[in-house]
């Protein structure tokens, strides 16, 4: 089984995800436009228990967003690096940031709030599949 590392822009904080993503993709929602910084923000999750901080947890800060909607970033150098998302449960440990990780994108989130439409023949969720609580609607290219 593999494990994953991925490690802030200083390297004071390391975190470690045991196995392969259980889902890769893009959301387009206002939160994680805000977070990232960009139009769209790429994520892939495990099971909150398949994380663990493998150095510098004192260097970590959170910030709630929403209910049980957690998002981490280091301290030292201000890069953001995980985000439980304990409505959907699952840990986002941002892909970006994993060492030896192809970020190989399934579908789209939140599609009904992209402000860059995409047209890479994926699925566009309005919001999220039914198996992660949302309605399953999916949208046009």
């Amino acid at each position: 089984m593999s494990t994953y590392t991925a490690k802030c822009m200083c390297g004071a904080v390391e975190v470690e995800v045991e196995g392969d993503p259980v889902g890769m993709g893009i959301c387009h929602c206002k939160d994680c436009r805000a977070w990232s910084a960009s139009p769209v923000n790429g994520f892939a999750i495990w099971p909150p228990e398949k994380m663990t901080i493998a150095k510098g947890e004192d260097q970590i800060e959170s910030y709630t967003s929403s209910e049980d909607s957690h998002r981490a970033w280091c301290k030292k150098c201000g890069a953001h690096v995980y985000h439980i998302a304990g409505p959907l449960g699952v840990v986002d440990v941002y892909p970006a940031l994993i060492e030896d990780l192809v970020f190989t994108p399934g579908l789209h989130v939140n599609y009904e709030s992209t402000v860059m439409p995409m047209k890479d023949g994926l699925p566009k969720f309005k919001d999220f599949p039914a198996e992660l609580g949302g309605s399953g609607e999916t949208m046009p290219e």
